[in-house]
């Protein structure tokens, strides 16, 4: 089948090489590190950061190290929505995005599904965005066309609107959509942004203790209080609340680095984390 609607990649050559063999190389570079087997436990969803492979590929190699071998039908992933907009959520209204390795078509079955349920719920459903320039989905594909077999249809969808009523309901919609299916949720997100070292490390630890928790709601409430801070809190919700739904029990937080760590920069960092949320095998 050809397809013709396909977005364009905005950040192929600028976030991540555009030359695929060298894509290639650089993400199994990345997914080299060697984890420890989740078995017997089954893998519901990643929470992976989202800056240029450089700075956020070591960390995020670790979650997509465990993806290896999986092959999920239909891949869900969560991002924030960066770009001022008046939507809540959004999600592609292409067919397919693009990456150096390939297209990637979007199940629209899934997103009118999604669609109608976050309507019933909220009032109001995913806006269609074309030739969007968010880079907080799109860096995720080329993991996923490396680590998955076999080929996968995805389900992309873009958080505007980062409040507990809507991530509750995301969360809720989409475990009603994956229950019963071959599936796999991702969580992107970024935790603190521009304070120094020790400071990242402080606002971060306490994000990452609540999703190794599966505590969306403590999420929400470092926030408000100032004690953590994820960008992409929206998105790392849902996916938590999703992750429950669907009979998560456990959260394994794998990896965290800041950006410092790659540039040498310690005086305003950005905090990258890690993390598997798996269930028991009999709680499908």
């Amino acid at each position: 089948m050809m397809i013709t609607d396909i977005r364009p990649s905005p950040i192929a050559g600028r976030w991540y090489p555009d030359n695929p063999e060298q894509l290639a190389t650089s993400l199994d570079e990345y997914m080299s590190c060697t984890e420890d087997s989740v078995q017997p436990k089954e893998i519901v969803a990643f929470v992976v950061p989202h800056a240029g492979h450089r700075y956020s590929g070591p960390v995020a190699g670790h979650a997509f190290a465990l993806a290896r071998g999986l092959s999920p039908e239909l891949v869900v992933v969560v991002s924030p929505m960066h770009r001022a907009c008046s939507q809540p959520l959004l999600t592609s209204g292409h067919d397919a995005y693009q990456t150096p390795l390939g297209p990637i078509m979007i199940d629209q079955a899934a997103v009118a599904e999604l669609d109608t349920r976050l309507t019933n719920l909220l009032g109001f459903g995913l806006a269609p965005v074309r030739n969007d320039d968010e880079h907080s989905l799109e860096i995720e594909l080329p993991f996923l066309q490396r680590a998955l077999v076999g080929d996968f249809s995805l389900l992309p969808v873009m958080v505007r609107d980062q409040t507990p009523r809507v991530a509750r309901a995301l969360g809720l919609a989409l475990a009603k959509i994956l229950a019963g299916r071959n599936s796999l949720l991702v969580a992107s997100t970024d935790l603190s942004h521009f304070y120094p070292q020790s400071v990242a490390h402080s606002l971060d630890q306490v994000i990452l203790k609540h999703v190794a928790a599966l505590d969306p709601e403590a999420i929400f409430q470092a926030e408000r209080d100032g004690r953590g801070f994820a960008c992409g809190r929206g998105a790392l919700t849902a996916v938590i609340w999703a992750a429950k739904e669907l009979g998560a029990t456990a959260a394994t937080i794998l990896n965290y680095a800041t950006s410092g760590d790659i540039s040498g920069d310690y005086s305003q960092v950005v905090g990258y984390g890690a993390a598997i949320i798996t269930r028991t095998l009999d709680q499908k």
